[in-house]
């Protein structure tokens, strides 16, 4: 493959087959193909429930959810692949059985990190970086894999970060009790993570919201229905705080996200959302590599992250460290207010 290649015209695959960050951190890389290459089609191959955040980006053309994929007979499934006409398939997340497909559907370029011993058989391209040591934003290492396309250099975090622009969202209809908010001024809580990030207390949650209810804001705790559990019965008894635990699809999230005056969380979907809605989205993070606001801050032009204390000794030894429970919730209130 060479780097000088005219992909206009083409169609290219983006397969990224987990969760909602790391969903959203991998968009821009398909903006800077249809950049280069106007003409090129771009599906972007992604789980069934991140189909809803994938579709409100604009440089994608059409999306294949890959939980109906494997739902089809084994035998089907390569098929139904040769039958869209890819001819460059990117494996930004490694997944053996999509690469396999990938290769059975005879897809011509193949594109996957030399770091997973199944793209040996799977990929004729395999571009040699590594995540877990480097320097770069997260939404950054995503580019490394369009080498092959004539990429020669990384773009900045603040040239990945313009790329959000191409996130829209239509209106949707929410209940009575939602709706309301949209015309006064409100604050989204998101307390948990799914167990994927670092969590900043329940309690200091708590302790925030009741202090932004004094500060004349609405407040709105998010999250799963299982979640919620965790935590509704600590909830301030007022009616300006609001649980909508398991009561919102992604849409309507995303467009309750849209209409807040700030989003407050750790390193999770919604706080990413956040970021590429350009809503005042403050991000609560440990700075332990790997999971330090380096690699994994939000993008868009108002987001904000705090840690406790950017120079922790745990943090830097990688030993168990809790630090980011120490960060005050005054420290939250103020880049909230301000």
């Amino acid at each position: 493959m060479k780097e000088n290649k005219n992909w206009n015209g083409k169609h290219i695959a983006i397969s990224r087959v987990d969760s909602i960050g790391d969903v959203l951190l991998t968009l821009p890389v398909t903006a800077w193909l249809k950049e280069r290459f106007p003409t090129c089609r771009i599906t972007f191959f992604c789980k069934n429930y991140t189909a809803p955040i994938v579709k409100y980006y604009s440089a994608i053309d059409d999306i294949v959810k890959v939980d109906d994929l494997f739902t089809l007979p084994k035998h089907e499934q390569a098929d139904a692949i040769e039958s869209l006409g890819i001819d460059a398939v990117v494996h930004v997340f490694p997944k053996k059985e999509l690469a396999k497909l990938f290769k059975k559907a005879k897809v011509p370029t193949r594109i996957g990190t030399s770091h997973r011993l199944f793209h040996l058989n799977t990929c004729n391209i395999r571009p040699n970086f590594t995540r877990k040591k480097s320097p770069l934003h997260e939404s950054q290492l995503n580019f490394e894999l369009l080498r092959p396309f004539g990429l020669k250099e990384i773009p900045t975090f603040e040239q990945v970060s313009k790329l959000t622009y191409l996130f829209s969202i239509e209106a949707q209809n929410l209940s009575e009790e939602f709706q309301a908010l949209l015309d006064k001024k409100f604050v989204i809580l998101h307390p948990k993570s799914q167990g994927s990030a670092r969590e900043w207390p329940i309690e200091k949650y708590i302790e925030l919201a009741s202090k932004l209810i004094v500060n004349g804001y609405e407040v709105v705790f998010t999250g799963t229905e299982s979640e919620g559990k965790q935590f509704r019965q600590l909830l301030p008894e007022d009616i300006r705080c609001h649980d909508s635990t398991g009561q919102l699809s992604i849409d309507q999230l995303i467009w309750l996200i849209k209409n807040a005056s700030a989003l407050v969380a750790c390193s999770t979907g919604p706080l990413h959302i956040a970021g590429f809605l350009h809503v005042k989205t403050i991000g609560l993070f440990s700075t332990r590599i790997p999971i330090h606001p380096g690699r994994w801050k939000p993008l868009g032009d108002h987001s904000t992250v705090i840690v406790f204390d950017a120079n922790c000794e745990k943090c830097k030894a990688k030993k168990a460290c809790d630090c980011i429970s120490e960060i005050p919730v005054d420290t939250v209130l103020h880049e909230i207010l301000n």
